[in-house]
């Protein structure tokens, strides 16, 4: 019989809707039936491409005897972090607080008021490895809830009480060149000089701290991690697309669910990298979105899920992507052992069970050779069953797939991308944009209730100001300003930071706010791009004086962990070094696009194109044509220098 998960509308949560343990969603109601049962509340976050949070669904939640225990001594609620990032913020800041580490599933137990007496991730089924079984954890909380509560109660307030005084403090200094020449420093000696990256394992893609090198010029720490990346197993060398991270240093195995915000973020970035494989791997990255993640509304769904039936029945990570010798054979023939060469797959294997990630270590000396051989094996791969999709649309990750296929649609010449984009841009407007404020998430079309979060506004609006550059449409940049208006309104903290929630949003143990980045970038460094890019297009003062506050106010983060502040960094590059602002005007034809992809090369330049007298962006005011033929403009704060019209004179 279905719990009171049923009529959710995230797929992580109808995940559980059939467990025999009474789930329900986050809310007053929940808190009022523990107050009135005099029992805790079990939280339990994760989302739905989460690998770990399956085998605990399926060690735990789907056992019978755990679920009576559990459904007699709790009131038990399930949270989508994707969906509800604010309560995921709070408790995973309390997870980390009360054992040193965090992850998914996230497993908390509350009081009545919502604050946190233990927290945890993962628990087994059975004692191991150190960990208790999870039942042995909930019988120890149930002693200590009905035999030691004023010991419960004073946890609860120690937690609250550093959860609601762990802010990290605003700088009153700017990030000047000496804060970026450090950051970028620090930044270099922690770079694994063996097989790049940043750290040991599990390694993750750091597209923002790359960004951030980039903009300040060649870089061997940008060439060397984004060619590792491109030729590791994390990148699916069939079907595009990167895995969330890699289990290993090397990049060798990932684990292997596809998610948009990272594939969004190094599309952008392999395409303005600006080498063949660059280009190459943006192609490769911006076609998976298309063929995968599109959905009927034309938006983007959130992920591809890390486990698919092995051909047993049987869940297994991995099974969808990996490949043995054999099933080379069975699907090559005779070119089996070029395919196994080619893509380093061994009889011992590089994952598990003798099956290997499939790797492009070289360029290949015959390249048709090779692409048959790719095609013919993503052909094959279709037979097998498919991960599933999270088909819910997430507002910010959407934002950073529009930007990400402008770059690529830009930079690579395909029109495609850039219509992907507008498109999709204009599905999150229609659906997402409700009485004047975002919401989080929609799915099938249909908005859901969730409030939207600083990254989603931040993150949209971004994509809006470029959308008005690529398309010299200024309904973008009207657009962006009223999702600006929004913030400045609702989610100013005073010293130039901003809270990840709007000042009329539900009142959690603690108002969230962080401005470091994670996978993604936080809600305050993304936000700071949007002000810095709106203000390049229209001149507007207010918009510039707020992003160099928002930079001032991560000033600490720069200095004591700049990885962290990677997405920050680079907008506070393009600060100091202008921003440069492009307006190429004349006809569209050839020559107006030779200028506008030399402009492009520019790093952290805000490039528009248009026919002179194009109206609603300041920045093509008063431009126009040099002698008749197509000229640029580069400009700082709206100031230009003399209009050129050889691309020779703009390359970065």
């Amino acid at each position: 019989m279905p719990n009171r998960l049923a009529a959710a509308t995230s797929p992580y949560l109808l995940q559980h809707a059939d467990n025999p343990v009474d789930w329900q969603e986050w809310g007053p109601d929940a808190f009022a039936e523990a107050r009135e049962r005099g029992v805790p509340v079990l939280l339990s976050v994760g989302y739905a491409a989460c690998h770990w949070c399956h085998v605990m669904a399926h060690e735990s939640f789907e056992d019978e005897a755990t679920s009576v225990y559990l459904n007699e001594h709790f009131v038990n609620v399930k949270v989508d972090r994707e969906e509800r990032p604010d309560v995921d913020a709070v408790y995973m800041q309390a997870t980390q607080a009360m054992t040193g580490q965090g992850g998914w599933p996230m497993t908390c137990v509350l009081d009545h008021d919502g604050n946190p007496f233990f927290a945890g991730t993962y628990f087994p089924d059975r004692p191991r490895h150190g960990q208790p079984a999870f039942t042995q954890v909930l019988t120890a909380l149930v002693d200590a809830w009905e035999n030691r509560a004023e010991e419960v109660a004073g946890v609860a307030e120690r937690i609250r009480a550093h959860l609601q005084g762990a802010v990290v403090p605003a700088g009153a200094d700017p990030i000047d060149a000496a804060v970026l020449e450090a950051a970028a420093a620090t930044t270099e000696r922690e770079f694994d000089a063996v097989h790049a990256g940043f750290g040991g394992a599990p390694k993750f893609p750091p597209s923002m701290t790359l960004e951030f090198l980039r903009r300040r010029g060649p870089s061997a720490v940008v060439d060397r991690t984004l060619e590792a990346m491109a030729r590791g197993g994390i990148f699916d060398q069939l079907g595009g697309g990167f895995a969330r991270y890699s289990v290993d240093a090397g990049w060798v195995v990932p684990h292997f669910e596809k998610m948009l915000y990272d594939n969004a973020q190094l599309l952008g970035l392999n395409a303005r990298w600006g080498t063949p494989l660059g280009d190459r791997v943006a192609r490769s990255t911006a076609d998976f979105l298309l063929a995968e993640l599109l959905t009927e509304q034309g938006a983007f769904a959130s992920a591809l899920d890390a486990d698919s039936d092995d051909g047993t029945g049987h869940a297994r990570e991995g099974a969808f992507y990996a490949w043995t010798p054999a099933q080379l054979t069975g699907a090559l023939g005779d070119d089996a052992a070029y395919a196994a060469d080619l893509y380093a797959v061994t009889d011992a294997g590089t994952f598990e069970d003798g099956a290997s990630t499939l790797q492009l270590l070289r360029d290949p000396e015959d390249p048709e050779r090779a692409e048959s051989v790719r095609r013919r094996l993503l052909e094959a791969r279709t037979s097998r069953p498919r991960p599933a999709r999270d088909d819910k649309v997430v507002a910010a990750w959407n934002g950073l797939a529009i930007s990400g296929l402008l770059d690529a649609g830009l930079r690579l010449s395909e029109p495609a991308y850039v219509e992907a984009a507008v498109r999709c841009a204009g599905f999150v407007w229609q659906t997402h944009w409700v009485d004047g404020r975002l919401r989080r998430a929609s799915r099938d079309g249909v908005v859901g209730a969730n409030a939207g979060v600083l990254e989603d506004y931040g993150c949209l609006a971004t994509a809006y100001v470029e959308l008005a550059a690529a398309t010299a449409d200024g309904v973008w940049l009207e657009r962006a300003r009223e999702l600006l208006d929004v913030v400045v309104a609702h989610f100013a903290v005073g010293d130039g930071a901003w809270f990840d929630t709007a000042d009329d949003a539900e009142r959690l143990v603690t108002r969230p706010r962080d401005p470091a980045d994670n996978a993604s970038p936080s809600g305050h460094s993304s936000l700071t791009h949007a002000l810095l890019e709106y203000a390049a297009l229209t001149g507007s003062g207010e918009h510039r004086e707020l992003a160099e506050r928002s930079l001032a106010a991560v000033v600490e983060i720069a200095r004591r962990a700049p990885r962290f502040a990677g997405w920050s960094l680079a907008a506070a590059q393009t600060a100091l070094d202008g921003p440069v602002e492009v307006a190429v005007v004349g006809p569209d034809d050839e020559a107006r696009a030779a200028l506008t992809r030399a402009a492009r090369t520019i790093p952290g330049a805000v490039v528009v194109a248009a026919e002179p007298g194009t109206p609603g962006i300041a920045l093509l005011e008063a431009r126009d044509t040099v002698d008749g033929r197509a000229a640029a403009y580069v400009c700082r704060h709206l100031v230009c220098e003399r209009p050129v019209t050889d691309p020779a004179l703009l390359r970065g």
